[in-house]
């Protein structure tokens, strides 16, 4: 291939591209819970700008193209929330996912004291289950959203990855 992927900081201007991609990657999503109505596919590029301004996003990149991206925000109480991690379905399988997870995790201790870091998924993500747990994510709940839909929450304290923090 003869380029790297390279981990930064999202900016507005890569809002565009992120909403392309996360609509691409949601699609699967939708389609393995029959509602295509998700807040990622739902979601306008000027909700996107605003959430962009408030939280926290890093982009991979591949030469000029986002091909993966996740968002992450800690709240008062130090909990940080990792939201939206998705790679694109050609870049699946190469530990980009887990790379993303682990720098979000790294910044938003570093950066904003975060003790513990929550997650959520479908419950028939298996996929997105395997790399949380994989990454120390242990199930503390799950909260029935529809007759389709069950929500797992994933938790683990902040220093239950040391390794994370070099990244």
């Amino acid at each position: 291939m003869g380029m790297s992927v390279t981990i930064s900081a999202a900016g507005a201007q890569d809002a565009e591209q992120i909403l392309k991609l996360q609509y691409l990657c949601y699609q699967s999503e939708a389609e393995l819970y029959g509602d295509y109505s998700i807040e990622p596919l739902t979601q306008t590029l000027d909700g996107l700008r605003a959430e962009l301004s408030t939280g926290y996003a890093l982009v991979a990149r591949l030469g000029d193209e986002v091909v993966a991206s996740v968002r992450g925000s800690v709240d008062a109480s130090g909990t940080g929330r990792i939201d939206k991690l998705i790679v694109h379905p050609r870049m699946q399988g190469h530990g980009l996912g887990g790379r993303l997870l682990d720098a979000i995790e790294a910044h938003c201790a570093a950066e904003f004291a975060a003790k513990r870091f929550r997650l959520f998924t479908g419950h028939r993500s298996e996929s997105n289950l395997r790399l949380c747990r994989r990454h120390g994510y242990a199930t503390v709940a799950t909260d029935a959203v529809s007759a389709r839909l069950s929500l797992i929450t994933l938790e683990k304290d902040a220093g239950a990855q040391e390794f994370a923090a070099s990244a």
